[in-house]
C-alpha cells in the first residue's frame, strides 16, 4: 500500500508496479464506481449515500474491498492506493485481511515537500479529449495549445487544483493520514521512498521494495 500526500505520484507509480509485477491497483474511487456499476449490495448502499451528498462510511468501503479481494485477479497481490486514510480505517483493514489470512507486506511512504506539492499540483492540466497530463512548469505540449497524444486543442484543470485548496488538502493529510506512518512502522512493514526525484528512479526504488516484499 502507498502512504503519501496528494500529488506524491501514488497513482502513477501504482500503474507501473501493476505492469511490472502483475498486481492489481485498488483505489477507493475506482472501487466505489465499480461496485455501484455492478449493483452489489455494498454498491447500492454507496450509491444511495453519494446521491444524498454524503460521505461513504468506512464500513461500506470495507465491504466493497472485501468483495473485490475475493475476485480471482487479486490472487497475485494488490496495491492499495488511497486507502486506508486514517488509523481507524487501517485497523478495519487489518481485521478484514485477518479474515482471509492476508496481510500488508509493505506500506510505502512516498515522502515529498509540501511547498513542492503545491507547485506540482496547482500547475496540472489535462487534454479534454484523451486525458493526457501536462504541467505549466514541467510538461508543456511540444506545440503550444495542441495535445502531443491526440492533437486535441481543448484542455482542462480540476477545480480543486489550486494553491489554496492544495494547501488545505495537505493539512488534512498531515492531520489524518500521516499518523499511518507510525502505525505501519510499528508493524515493521514501513518503507520510506524519496518521491522528489525523477519518476524512473522512484519507480526503480519501489520495484526493489515490492520484489523483496512479495
Amino acid at each position: 500500500m502507498f502512504v503519501g500526500p496528494p500529488g506524491a505520484g501514488k497513482g502513477t507509480q501504482a500503474r507501473k508496479l501493476e505492469e511490472t509485477f502483475g498486481l492489481v491497483q485498488l483505489s477507493t474511487g475506482d472501487l466505489l464506481r465499480a461496485a455501484v456499476a455492478a449493483g452489489t449490495e455494498a454498491g447500492r448502499q454507496a450509491k444511495a449515500v453519494m446521491e444524498a451528498g454524503g460521505l461513504v462510511s468506512d464500513e461500506i468501503v470495507i465491504a466493497i474491498l472485501r468483495d473485490r479481494l475475493a475476485e480471482p485477479d487479486t490472487a497475485r497481490g494488490v496495491i492499495l492506493d488511497g486507502f486506508p486514510r486514517t488509523s481507524a480505517q487501517a485497523e478495519a483493514l487489518d481485521r478484514l485481511l485477518d479474515e482471509s489470512g492476508q496481510k500488508i507486506t509493505a506500506a510505502i511512504s512516498l515522502e515529498v515537500e509540501d511547498a513542492a506539492m503545491v507547485t506540482r499540483i496547482s500547475g496540472r492540466y489535462t487534454c479534454a479529449d484523451c486525458g493526457e497530463g501536462y504541467h505549466d512548469s514541467f510538461k508543456q505540449p511540444v506545440e503550444a495549445g495542441i495535445c502531443d497524444k491526440c492533437g486535441g486543442t481543448e484542455f482542462k484543470r480540476r477545480a480543486d487544483d489550486n494553491a489554496e485548496t492544495v494547501a488545505s488538502r495537505l493539512a488534512a493529510y498531515h492531520a489524518q493520514t500521516a499518523p499511518l506512518i507510525a502505525y505501519y512502522d510499528g508493524q515493521g512493514v514501513l518503507k520510506r521512498v524519496d518521491a522528489m526525484g525523477e519518476i524512473g528512479a522512484i519507480a526503480a526504488a519501489l520495484e526493489e521494495i515490492v520484489a523483496k516484499a512479495r
